[in-house]
């Protein structure tokens, strides 16, 4: 029999007769690595793996840059960067939309895209049934085919013989050419595509509305495209100066899907935050296997005087480590993968890429093997080597008395340091998400959200665009929604708040020196609102006036401007003498025309919008003097907005029944959205930091624990001599509590590296946040005091002769 499997069957035996500590350690194990094994599981697949398509390194984003900003671009770009590149193989236009399809009971609103064809070729991805779009359906008047994902196809009712077939998409006919395969397109919002057909007057160069994605020629670099689209657009601008003076291209490769830095920035702090929790388990499991060791002494001292060296015991010390870390690593994944399936039951919608597929794939599980691996020689090495060392002859003198080494003492006392130092580091991270969350919830958002419920009109964009027929269609859906009992007052809107006005603009103040070059000039928010839009959302006017129904097409062009929009650009100045030129918006025109100038008549009070962080200039027009064809809905209640959804939709479906409101919300609702990935990292922050809690609570208690074992004979003696039990209560609770204090201590160094790792992620918080410092140090030396209480109480509970007697 090889020496590893004997030390594997001696090992086995062992833990069979010490069941609670294995389970113990076991539990302990499988806690730390299942927390990191989901969590990486999330990393792995969003930050890491691979993009699930064909030649993944090749496809690249191209985006318009201005100012040093990313933004989207115009038909007449994509276009002429499509005919004068040379180092893209492929390039691809989409853009987001909304299509009403009919259904049985009545029209249902789904996101889309319109893509140019051949778009799903070039990623590579299979189709269950059916086809890509062909070359000729690009053309206005053959773009009537669809695409649908395998989800939408099964929602239809899973027709197999579907290709071909004709569905009703806002009122038209579409054939339905092709089904994608299930899983990757089913994750993303997006249920259906049709082809994107630019019509003349959408090819333009100053309207900037399209996402583009390519494929590099073969043994193309992305410096090298890059180089050859900046020459692209030093041609293009040089052509059309008006539209592209100012303007560039970046040339970046696809990866997780345009993910937020913020939100790359959370993912890995919480790897960090697991990867504390498996150092605390680790601390722990040493503590216990340096308590075994320790009343294993005269076993080993025999093991040692029968002629096992120092080297068997220590290959047989780490043997059982490894087997624990083993069978705590298998059933860490078990309860990695509960853990996941609970973190993707609370994960807000869009927090990750559609691309990110969270399964314990290969790398996820060998990083589990790894993390077990170097767990199981982190808690064994220490224990394992001072086992090692015993001294049989001195050891077997002693009888049945364990001496505890000053030299182990100390360890086990650093363990515990060490661990309440991680601890705090944890906890800070989950006190400062805490105190950022509560200061979210204290801004003040400049509107009222109770009892108002939103949602959109996606208008189909066959739909007339005539103005006064816009204005018409709205002011009746406006009257037939006001006309329902409960409600107090309607408003349309382009934008919604607490998302944004609606569009970007740039723009100027008239009576200002012009800029050469138009790319500088600022930017602002800009939206089209009813005259109720403020009495709906309960948004003060602040100074001046806001809009009335006087202010339509044929009355002088106004607008009224947030709080912060004064503050940035007319400071010192009169707001209500200034007027502003901003180029038309023209419904279903992707064109912008000539400049107007909107008088300025009325301040609103700033309303928070893009989660909440920062204020943002924004301007506000009336919706009858510049009406769009696609407009959202607010309308103020006075019972549960919830309740009314169905009379509402009654009364829009009065006036137009192929509309389906799209997404309604009540604004508590649209309030906790924007909050919702804020709120979702609260709750690991704080779950992971309750768990390093109880880790380093156990932790001090297993050493007071088995101190007070040890000192059994010296605590007896000093009841004996004399002392109370308060006093030994006294003496056994100071001892726990230095060395948390100590490991508090050390523990603040930590925390400020892990507030200044999280600063960008975090609202009104320095790096280091005295009150949330001082709290979780409160509750951390709280736990440990708890912890220190139970083994000093049982010390004190002790009969002196008794336990003399017995020494």
């Amino acid at each position: 029999m090889s020496s590893f499997l004997r030390n594997l069957l001696y090992s086995l035996r062992g833990f069979a007769k010490n069941p609670g500590l294995t389970l113990t350690i076991l539990l302990t194990l499988a806690l730390g690595i299942g927390a990191n094994t989901a969590i990486f599981t999330i990393d792995y697949a969003t930050l890491l793996a691979p993009l699930p398509y064909r030649e993944p390194d090749q496809l690249v984003v191209v985006w318009s840059k201005i100012q040093g900003f990313h933004n989207g671009i115009s038909a007449g770009d994509f276009t002429d960067w499509r005919r004068e590149n040379s180092t893209l193989r492929d390039l691809h236009a989409f853009t987001g939309s909304s299509f009403n399809i009919a259904s049985k009971e009545q029209p249902e609103n789904i996101d889309g895209r319109q893509v140019t064809t051949g778009y799903y070729t070039m990623f590579g991805r299979p189709f269950f049934l059916g086809r890509d779009f062909l070359p000729e359906e690009g053309v206005d008047g053959k773009n009537h085919v669809v695409i649908l994902t395998h989800k939408l196809w099964m929602h239809l009712g899973e027709n197999r013989k579907i290709i071909g077939q004709s569905m009703r998409i806002d009122g038209q006919p579409y054939t339905v050419v092709g089904v994608l395969s299930p899983g990757l397109d089913d994750r993303g919002n997006d249920q259906l595509a049709v082809p994107l057909v630019f019509k003349p007057e959408q090819l333009n160069h100053d309207f900037h509305w399209l996402l583009s994605i390519g494929r590099l020629k073969p043994g193309v670099t992305v410096q090298q495209a890059q180089k050859d689209m900046d020459s692209v657009a030093l041609h293009i601008a040089q052509d059309n100066p008006k539209s592209n003076k100012g303007w560039g291209v970046f040339v970046e490769p696809l990866k997780n899907d345009f993910l937020p830095s913020e939100r790359k920035q959370t993912l890995w702090l919480l790897l960090g935050a697991v990867a504390f929790i498996l150092l605390i388990a680790c601390v722990n499991v040493a503590n216990l296997l340096l308590a075994r060791g320790l009343a294993r002494q005269k076993e080993l001292a025999v093991r040692a005087a029968l002629g096992a060296s120092r080297r068997t015991i220590f290959e047989q010390l780490i043997t059982e480590s490894l087997l624990l870390a083993t069978t705590g690593g298998l059933l860490g994944v078990g309860v990695g993968y509960a853990l996941l399936r609970g973190l993707i039951a609370i994960m807000p919608e869009g927090t990750l890429p559609k691309e990110a597929d969270l399964t314990l794939n290969l790398p996820v599980l060998l990083f589990t093997l790894i993390a077990t691996t170097l767990a199981g020689f982190l808690f064994g090495s220490a224990p394992a080597w001072y086992a090692s060392r015993v001294d049989p002859g001195e050891t077997l003198k002693e009888g049945n008395r364990t001496g505890v080494g000053s030299g182990r003492h100390r360890l086990r006392q650093s363990l515990v340091i060490g661990e309440f130092a991680l601890a705090l580091a944890l906890l800070a991270g989950a006190g400062l998400a805490i105190h950022s969350f509560l200061n979210l919830l204290r801004v003040d958002l400049g509107l009222r959200t109770d009892h108002v419920l939103t949602f959109f009109l996606p208008v189909p964009d066959s739909r007339p665009k005539d103005p006064e027929k816009i204005v018409a269609y709205y002011r009746q859906i406006l009257d037939r929604v006001s006309a329902v009992p409960g409600v107090t007052s309607t408003s349309a809107m382009t934008g919604l708040p607490l998302f944004g006005a609606g569009f970007g603009m740039p723009f100027t103040i008239v009576g200002q020196p012009a800029f050469n070059d138009p790319s500088m000039r600022p930017n602002t928010g800009f939206g089209m609102v009813t005259p109720d839009f403020f009495k709906t959302f309960g948004i003060q006017i602040v100074k001046g006036r806001g809009f009335t129904d006087q202010d339509t097409a044929a009355s002088v062009k106004v607008a009224v401007v947030n709080e912060e929009f004064v503050k940035k650009y007319f400071k010192g100045s009169d707001p209500l003498r200034q007027r502003v030129s901003v180029e038309q918006l023209i419904p279903g025109v992707t064109k912008l025309g000539p400049a107007v100038e909107w008088q300025i008549v009325g301040v609103y009070h700033t309303v928070r919008s893009g989660g909440f962080r920062q204020d943002r200039p924004e301007m506000e027009i009336p919706f009858w003097q510049i009406p769009w064809s696609t407009a959202g809905i607010g309308v103020r209640t006075i019972n549960d907005p919830g309740t009314m959804t169905k009379s509402i939709a009654a009364a829009i479906h009065s006036v137009d029944p192929e509309i389906a409101l799209a997404q309604p919300r009540s604004m508590e609702e649209v309030r906790d959205l924007v909050l919702s990935n804020d709120r979702f990292t609260l709750i690991l922050f704080v779950c992971f930091a309750v768990v390093a809690l109880v880790l380093a609570a156990i932790g001090v208690y297993g050493v007071m624990s088995f101190s007070v074992a040890q000192r059994t004979h010296e605590v007896a003696l000093r009841m004996a001599l004399g002392a109370d039990r308060s006093r030994v209560v006294t003496l056994i609770v100071r001892e726990g509590l230095i060395l948390a204090g100590i490991g508090l201590s050390l523990g603040l160094i930590g925390a400020y590296f892990v507030g200044r790792g999280m600063q960008k992620t975090l609202y009104g918080i320095g790096h280091m946040d005295i009150s949330a410092f001082a709290s979780v140090s409160l509750v951390l030396l709280f736990a440990a005091l708890i912890a220190c209480l139970i083994p000093a109480w049982r010390a004190a509970s002790v009969e002196p002769m008794q336990a003399l007697r017995s020494e």
